[in-house]
């Protein structure tokens, strides 16, 4: 990919809303999508050591400018007033949002001294373009004089950016006109979270533009573009991951990962100890494919190629990949691969890509795949508990993840964009409550079933769009401020 900034930068238990947006936990800030380059894959000790990303996007840092702005003379009566401690609000803002860069790995450029005049800003914004810098943040300490055409300009510089405007420093009238200016966000809020929100925001969407997914589908190689979304598709044969496969034998390490399944199973249903170790060997296929390819990501036509043969359908694969935070989609989805990425990145958690039953009965509707994650709460966190059976195909093994009733969960669809047709790429978004885990048998269908019971009061027999990706946690909000920053449309359904 080029050097330069891509399109899509130019062009838990408890409910989590805007407001109260966790952000305390180090483990949002650390995820899997910002971990550095990887090592030799191959051979590894896996249990203790999993694959890692290996593309570009694992190796980038993400480069933001930040900048405090105000009058230069004391505040006196105008807002935010005499009584504002505008040193002490500086100092404590520098250091959380220092500490917040570091943790995400990120390249953090403060300006020495704020901006005080509106050349300045202007002078500060014509500097950022020439680093080709990944984002702004501008921290308002004064709601007078250049304050806000300072963040107008910095608005309009099609650098992806953050406002954020402590209490007392804008009143609405200053902020109506940026509300909805696609590339920016603003948050207005003494509660410093959303502007870590607001960095991690900026981190992911450079992440993404440089993330590399190898896709294993046809008989041809080939680099693709995927839409608006920065990502790059990289195009190899099916017959890439079954020569691979072949010629893997059963190690030491391939059969102690598959006890480890065993083990941590709640209950074994129909799959037996070889079908586990013959879908974990598509761990360690799909782990040397990444690492040949210098890939971060990856999918495949699973049924498409292997469906027809006796190579393992990478179901187990597909779902320990998520559980080390590499986004893998099924079937070749390229809507699903994005939505995968975009969770991971932005949440440090696995999702869950599904195919969406409506269950009439209720209004609910039922996420239906054989390939689930098991640490949804997040990387590094304890699994889900989960059992073993056989793919709804009566074949290979798969994990049956058992989704925690009353959990709040959100639900993307990332529905791509046509640059032929100027249309841009349009994320739906929904939010719910976990019901239940439907078994399959006696239901029909696939073996990981999760109930959801949505907010929005959508018509469950209409509900829109397909292989959405499920995940814990009510984000709603986050994703649309996300789409918001990277000019993608949104609609929460």
């Amino acid at each position: 990919m080029s050097s330069g900034r891509c399109p899509l930068l130019c062009a838990a238990h408890q409910q989590f809303t805007r407001r109260d947006f966790l952000y305390n936990s180090t483990a949002l800030l650390a995820g899997s999508s910002l971990l550095s380059g990887c090592a030799s894959l191959w051979p590894q000790k896996i249990i203790t050591e999993p694959i890692r990303p290996c593309g570009p996007a694992s190796k980038y840092v993400p480069t933001i400018k930040a900048a405090f702005v105000r009058r230069k003379e004391d505040y006196g009566m105008r807002w935010p007033g005499a009584i504002y401690d505008g040193q002490a609000a500086r100092k404590m803002y520098s250091n959380k949002m220092i500490s917040t860069a570091s943790k995400l790995g990120a390249k953090f450029n403060l300006r020495s001294e704020p901006i005080y005049s509106l050349v300045e800003a202007e002078s500060w914004i014509a500097e950022a373009q020439a680093e080709n810098v990944d984002g702004l943040m501008l921290v308002m300490l004064d709601r007078q004089d250049h304050s806000w055409p300072t963040a107008q300009k910095v608005a309009q510089s099609n650098i992806p950016s953050i406002i954020y405007s402590p209490l007392g420093t804008s009143f609405t009238t200053n902020t109506v006109n940026l509300a909805d200016k696609p590339g920016c966000v603003i948050y207005s809020t003494d509660d410093f979270s959303q502007a870590a929100y607001g960095l991690k925001m900026l981190c992911a969407a450079a992440k993404i533009c440089r993330t590399r997914c190898v896709v294993i589908k046809g008989n041809n190689r080939y680099d693709a573009a995927l839409a608006d979304t920065g990502i790059t598709l990289r195009h190899v044969p099916a017959k890439t991951f079954i020569d691979e496969y072949n010629r893997t034998a059963d190690t030491k390490d391939i059969a102690a990962l598959a006890d480890d399944y065993i083990r941590r199973a709640r209950r074994i249903k129909g799959a037996t100890r070889q079908d586990v170790i013959n879908g974990v060997r598509s761990y360690f296929v799909a782990g040397k494919i990444l690492e040949n390819e210098q890939a971060d990501a990856i999918t495949m036509d699973c049924l498409g190629a292997l469906g027809k043969i006796k190579v393992s359908l990478p179901c187990i694969a597909w779902s320990r990949m998520n559980d080390d935070g590499i986004p893998a989609a099924c079937e070749a989805d390229y809507g699903a691969l994005a939505s995968h990425i975009i969770v991971q990145y932005l949440f440090d958690r696995p999702g869950f890509q599904q195919d969406p039953v409506a269950d009439t009965s209720d209004d609910s509707v039922i996420g239906a795949h054989c390939s689930c994650a098991t640490r949804l709460n997040g990387f590094g966190r304890p699994a889900e508990p989960f059992d073993i059976v056989h793919h709804h195909g009566n074949r290979d093994a798969v994990p049956r993840t058992l989704w925690r009733k009353g959990q709040r969960v959100t639900s993307i669809d990332v529905l791509l964009g046509d640059e032929n047709s100027g249309q841009k790429t349009k994320l739906l978004i929904s939010a719910g409550t976990v019901l239940d885990n439907i078994d399959v048998p006696p239901s029909g269908g696939c073996v990981v079933s999760v109930k959801v019971k949505f907010d929005g009061g959508q018509e469950v027999l209409s509900f829109p769009g397909f292989h959405q990706i499920f995940f814990y946690g009510d984000y709603k909000d986050q994703i649309r401020d996300f789409c918001q920053l990277c000019k993608f449309d949104s609609q929460v359904v």
